[in-house]
């Protein structure tokens, strides 16, 4: 795995890693990365999408993200954190579609 790289590339790989993780729960679930701001340059809102509705926020810090991002241990609780934000928001979306 690598670690480093600079904000943007960092940032592409963030975005990229939430989606997948996120699909593994369902699909069509989307990553919603958050870089602009005061955020630009220090750190990263993440949040998943599902359909209409969005999940919380986890914030990142930029270099944390850097540091860590070749480890697999980091990236495995990473990973669960992003699955938790996909069902919370898919979980809510069905729970609208259900009928009463």
């Amino acid at each position: 795995m690598f670690s480093g790289g600079d904000y943007h590339e960092v940032a592409r790989w963030l975005e990229n890693f939430v989606g997948s993780h996120a699909k593994r729960e369902d699909p069509r679930a989307e990553s919603v990365l958050d870089t602009e701001g005061p955020r630009e340059g220090v750190s990263y809102g993440v949040r998943v999408r599902f359909g209409e509705r969005r999940s919380s926020e986890i914030e990142l810090a930029y270099a944390d993200v850097a540091a860590r991002r070749g480890s697999l241990a980091w990236n495995q609780e990473l990973a669960e954190r992003v699955r938790s934000l996909a069902r919370e928001v898919i979980g809510a979306e069905h729970s609208l579609s259900r009928p009463a």
